[in-house]
């Protein structure tokens, strides 16, 4: 229960940053806003400012329309909603309607409404930015192999990323993911630490303590001298990592240029999962849905705060290029409208960019559905 209590929560930072993005551009370039609302609907209460100048409140899912004409909104109705899974927002003209209105998004120049659809993803950029920073502030995982001096560096561990096969280390037990803590009594906290210890015990029983799973348990190894380095090897890809924590403005400048790479990163690793769905590999262990994601959720936020707040920075870039991408009901998708209004001069009619639209719609839903029950399968 507390897992998707978390997730909730985590999903619903996310979406109801990415509305807010809409909301405050739509507000800042002369759109009405008619609704903004926290959850989804139905609403179970709304506020506003009526024409007559007083604050009212909504009970349930009124209409304000049929409200007396000085009693109607004269501006934005804030609302909460029963399905408390991020918000929206209900923009002016948005669907083409009010075109005649100065204050309809319908109406507005093309750049002013693709900066509108563009901002949610961009308000999730930012959001990833401003997470991995604050992460920084108080110490994020990382790797240590390219750690600035400024950087405090606390909780460091030293991680087997491979095994290979027929080595010392495979036939002692050895596995990917162990965390190797101390050799022959002495804490490891290095790559350097680790080599410099192995290369002292060439065909000696060396007793290593490792961590599996949250277990700590001891393994014997006895390292064998390798010409190819010149020195005693057990035969492991390994990797430092720990919580680093830099000084407040470096903290900021670390946490945007992370954000960058990672998102560039994200970016290769859909380029490649595309590629494979279109030459017919299987993908089917690289995706996850709302199940998937509720699960890791539940995993990382376990390890740590500093750990929750990376999977979050994570997660909102994934939702930033997921949205971007030009496929219908996304804002990519509304995106590659106005990019054909453009070239046009006119934009497409309306009901078939409608009808465009809700066929993606269902799509993606059906899309969610089946990784949802792939997500489900795994966990039995």
């Amino acid at each position: 229960m507390t897992t998707v209590i978390l997730f909730i929560l985590v999903l619903s930072v996310l979406v109801f940053v990415h509305e807010l993005g809409h909301f405050w551009t739509a507000r800042r370039l002369g759109v009405k806003a008619e609704e903004f609302g926290f959850g989804f609907p139905p609403r179970a209460l709304g506020f506003f400012k009526s024409k007559s100048g007083r604050w009212r409140f909504l009970k349930g899912n009124i209409s304000p329309d049929s409200l007396a004409e000085e009693e109607r909104p004269v501006g934005t109705v804030y609302s909460l909603n029963c399905l408390p899974l991020g918000g929206f927002v209900k923009i002016k003209g948005e669907n083409g309607e009010g075109k005649q209105d100065s204050d309809s998004f319908a109406a507005k120049a093309l750049w002013r409404r693709a900066l509108i659809l563009s901002a949610g993803v961009i308000m999730n950029i930012v959001l990833a930015a401003a997470l991995l920073s604050v992460g920084y502030m108080i110490g994020l995982p990382q790797s240590l192999d390219e750690v600035k001096a400024s950087a405090q560096v606390s909780e460091a561990q030293v991680f087997v990323m491979e095994v290979l096969p027929d080595s010392v280390a495979a036939q002692a037990g050895l596995e990917s993911g162990d965390i190797i803590k101390a050799v022959e009594g002495q804490k490891i906290t290095s790559n350097e630490e680790l080599q410099d210890l192995v290369s002292k015990r060439t065909d000696q029983d060396t007793s290593f303590t490792i961590i599996r799973g949250g277990e700590e348990q001891n393994i014997i190894i006895r390292p064998s001298f390798s010409e190819a380095v010149d020195r005693a090897v057990i035969g492991v890809s390994i990797y430092a990592s720990g919580l680093v924590r830099y000084p407040f403005f470096t903290a900021i400048w670390e946490g945007i240029k992370l954000t960058g790479l990672t998102f560039w990163l994200i970016i290769l690793a859909f380029y490649s999962l595309i590629r494979d769905l279109i030459i017919g590999v299987s993908v089917s262990g690289q995706v996850a849905g709302p199940v998937g994601i509720a699960t890791l959720t539940g995993q990382v936020a376990s390890l740590g705060i500093t750990y929750l707040l990376q999977f979050m920075a994570l997660l909102s870039l994934n939702l930033a290029l997921v949205n971007i991408l030009p496929f219908p009901a996304l804002d990519g998708g509304r995106l590659l409208f106005l990019l054909i209004e453009k070239f046009k001069g006119k934009p497409v009619r309306q009901s078939v960019e409608a009808w465009i639209h809700t066929i993606g719609f269902w799509l993606l839903i059906t899309l969610i559905l089946v990784i949802t029950y792939k997500d489900i399968m795994r966990l039995f």
